[in-house]
């Protein structure tokens, strides 16, 4: 009795190119993002900045390292203290007594 030979497809066992997401992690990132655009995306982030300081500064910390990139001609330069100022409101002239 011959033994039964298993084929496998071509392409099997190759799996997705290397960076690639998972297609159901890349249509719920790109779902996220388009609600995100659709509320007002920088509105949103400025209302949180003074809201929830916190998670904002989290959020910050997570998306810059992926957005700088090493350039000879300008490089990167670390901020060390962030502080949060108070702004005075603009007075107007009329209303001064001198």
């Amino acid at each position: 009795m011959a033994s039964a030979v298993k084929r496998r497809p071509p392409a099997a066992g190759r799996g997705r190119k290397k960076g690639e997401l998972n297609k159901i992690t890349k249509t719920l990132k790109e779902a996220i993002l388009l609600s995100f655009d659709m509320i007002g995306a920088a509105e949103y982030l400025a209302q949180m900045a003074f809201e929830e300081p916190a998670s904002y500064m989290s959020l910050l910390g997570r998306v810059l390292p992926t957005t700088l990139a090493g350039d000879p001609n300008a490089p990167i330069q670390t901020i060390s203290r962030i502080e949060l100022v108070g702004v005075e409101p603009k007075r107007d002239p009329a209303d001064s007594s001198s």
